[in-house]
């Protein structure tokens, strides 16, 4: 620990100059209860004084209730904000709640508007047509979640997330509040798939298989002809001469 000797107050008399180290180097100090409590000797005080600076510093890096509820409100979930800002997870719950609600009653709010098209606003609801388009590819529609949160400019963002085999899905919809439910506008390809009236391709494409017929029997192959030893005179095999074995001719004439 490096010792310091004090030289002196600044103009302002709000910090003790200091001097230590060689070559010398400056050193302030701020002359507050912290101090004046160290050089009383007064350790309690100087405890106390310490935890409140703590303290302090750690309401100043909290986030405010209002802080809190514009992340949530913007869609950040309370894991992340809690994480963000170093806060308890129950105190960031306590706040996003109401907004967690807020964004629930929107995305509601959403199923029942209508998907604007190339021609105006579609008849059926989103929720109706996204329930048609699963339905018509094979996708169990009741197991779709819907999420919603507000932009920057104030337009609500729709989220609609569902899972195919293994791959986690999801279409975003901008929701425009209004008369008769007001209207969803595709933002992504796969928003734009859904609600398209004419777009049968599935949502999730599978390749093609080739297709074994099993049915067929194959017909085996023919038996090639079996051969018969040459024979000779009636019918019997025949057999070599023994001048032919011994000279090496065949009977009946010379090799």
């Amino acid at each position: 620990m490096r010792e310091l000797k004090v030289v002196g107050l600044d103009p302002d008399g709000k910090y003790i100059i200091c001097e230590g180290g060689s070559p010398p180097e400056k050193f302030k100090l701020p002359a507050d209860d912290r101090l004046r409590a160290a050089q009383r000797g007064d350790s309690a005080l100087l405890g106390q004084l310490v935890e409140q600076e703590q303290l302090d510093i750690d309401v100043t890096n909290m986030l405010s209730p209002k802080d809190i509820q514009a992340r949530i409100r913007a869609g950040a979930t309370v894991e992340q904000v809690a994480s963000a800002s170093g806060s308890d997870i129950a105190r960031i719950q306590r706040f996003a709640h109401p907004v967690l609600l807020e964004r629930s009653r929107a995305a509601e709010l959403a199923t029942a508007a209508h998907p604007v098209l190339a021609d105006g606003p579609a008849v059926l609801t989103l929720l109706e047509t996204v329930t048609t388009a699963f339905m018509t590819r094979g996708l169990n529609p009741d197991k779709l979640s819907w999420d919603a949160w507000r932009n920057e400019d104030g337009r609500w963002t729709v989220q609609l997330s569902w899972q195919a085999g293994h791959s986690d899905n999801a279409a975003h919809f901008r929701f425009t509040p209004g008369a008769h439910g007001g209207t969803v506008t595709a933002i992504d390809d796969a928003a734009s798939e859904l609600i398209d009236p004419e777009f049968d391709r599935p949502l999730r494409p599978l390749a093609r298989v080739a297709h074994l017929d099993f049915d067929e029997t194959a017909e085996p192959a023919p038996k090639a002809p079996p051969e018969h030893p040459v024979s000779g005179r009636r019918g019997k095999p025949a057999i070599p001469a023994w001048e032919d074995v011994l000279l090496g001719v065949r009977s009946g004439g010379r090799g």
